[in-house]
């Protein structure tokens, strides 16, 4: 606990705060152009879904509790790793937004039907309808892309770094049983991760050199 403390004392500035205050900026406003990327795709969407060389030989599965549930855990494990070690958040944040961002622009170009069979996920809260139910994107795999964005930002520690790995492994699996994404849409995912984490450095370059001192 004194360590905590001492993190939060070490770091309490005006300047700090408003990197955080910044991030949040960036994350509020990349969730709003994902709603709207959201209802224009809905608005738009083909009536037919096209084949797809893996999933017509997968069968579909209910993956709805790993989808929502374990989705919603691993937001909740990085937001413990940033509360804990307070100078990732303002980093982790703006990437984070920088994702979604980006995401949205590429779910307004593909307008493509879901998968045949796909499994239908319910959603019973805001955070539910936040994390899978709201979204009607597709390319690309948000479920996978994060967790191997995740890995990149904390590439210097080992044992996260092979934890955010297999995660990002372990949805994209989860979405292909679920028949929720095409293929493409997943293995897309971690090229576009790495091409926005690297972005990311360049535009928030001081935020990254004060995650790296935190790690």
């Amino acid at each position: 606990m004194r360590k905590l403390v001492h993190r939060y004392r070490s770091i309490s500035s005006k300047a700090f705060y408003l990197e955080v205050l910044s991030g949040f900026l960036v994350m509020g406003l990349a969730l709003l152009f994902n709603n709207f990327a959201n209802k224009y795709t809905v608005a738009h969407s083909t009536t037919s879904s096209v084949t797809d060389i893996i999933l017509d030989h997968l069968p579909t599965l209910n993956i709805e509790i790993l989808f929502v549930e374990g989705m919603i855990a691993l937001i909740a494990f990085v937001s413990f790793l940033c509360l804990h070690r307070p100078a990732r958040i303002p980093f982790v944040l703006k990437t984070c937004g920088l994702f979604i961002g980006v995401r949205a622009v590429f779910i307004m170009m593909t307008h493509l039907a879901p998968p045949a069979n796909e499994w239908v996920i319910h959603t019973t809260n805001f955070l539910e309808t936040l994390v899978a139910g709201a979204d009607a994107g597709l390319f690309f795999s948000g479920h996978t892309g994060f967790p191997f964005l995740m890995m990149l930002i904390f590439w210097q520690d080992k044992l996260l770094r092979r934890l955010f790995f297999f995660a990002s492994l372990f949805f994209g699996a989860v979405v292909l049983l679920g028949h929720l994404h095409y293929s493409i849409d997943v293995f897309s995912a971690f090229f576009i991760a790495y091409g926005v984490f690297h972005i990311s450095l360049r535009l928030f370059k001081k935020d990254f050199e004060l995650l790296e001192g935190a790690s």
